[in-house]
């Protein structure tokens, strides 16, 4: 997929439309998941055109997001605004980010697997870093499975998630909900179709 060999010129092209191309509505899982939010703030990670980070500022929380996409980012301002609600968006690649420690009640990551296997160790660590003692991470991505649905996602399998990789990652959490399914999900024209997933809620110790 040749979002991820030149991804920064490839997703500002692909964002450079009037259509929210992952739609406007928060990711399933995420939302499915909103019970065991953290009072407090919250980080959305690679958050695209806005869609769950608007959703965590209407849950109440004070929202950062980043994505490296311009057009992505002007698209996540409009879309707060016409929700009435208030995010700090960054316009910045995860390398550039400000991880501040210890500064979010809430982590949350959704489809976010650009990062090759090396790359995701480390921004892993970042977002672990980022998050308080006590704090709620929120992870959903692809699994192996989703290579032969074809409906979204990089196409590599070592960019994929798996529960054993998760586990490893985060080893200094209470896993509250982990799971590996297959579900049809319906997110604008990008995620759209049967998919192999992954979806993971833990709590720092």
């Amino acid at each position: 997929m040749t979002a991820f060999n030149n991804p920064q010129h490839t997703w500002n092209q692909r964002f450079a439309t009037d259509e929210y191309v992952f739609g406007q509505a928060p990711n399933a899982y995420l939302r499915s998941q909103a019970a065991h939010l953290q009072a407090g703030s919250a980080l959305a990670v690679a958050d695209g055109e806005g869609r769950n980070g608007v959703w965590l500022a209407e849950q109440g929380l004070k929202v950062d997001a980043f994505d490296f996409s311009e057009n992505a980012i002007q698209k996540a301002r409009q879309l707060a605004l016409q929700r009435s609600q208030s995010v700090n968006w960054h316009c910045c690649d995860w390398q550039s980010f400000d991880w501040r420690v210890s500064c979010y009640d809430n982590v949350v990551g959704i489809f976010f697997q650009f990062a090759a296997p090396q790359d995701r160790t480390a921004l892993f660590a970042k977002m672990d870093k980022s998050l308080k003692p006590g704090g709620t991470l929120i992870i959903q991505g692809y699994t192996a499975a989703q290579l032969k649905f074809n409906t979204g996602g990089p196409g590599k399998l070592d960019h994929m998630y798996d529960e054993a990789m998760m586990r490893k990652a985060f080893v200094n959490y209470d896993i509250i909900d982990v799971r590996t399914y297959e579900a049809e999900i319906d997110e604008g024209t990008a995620h759209k179709g049967m998919s192999g997933l992954l979806g993971m809620t833990a709590r720092k110790r």
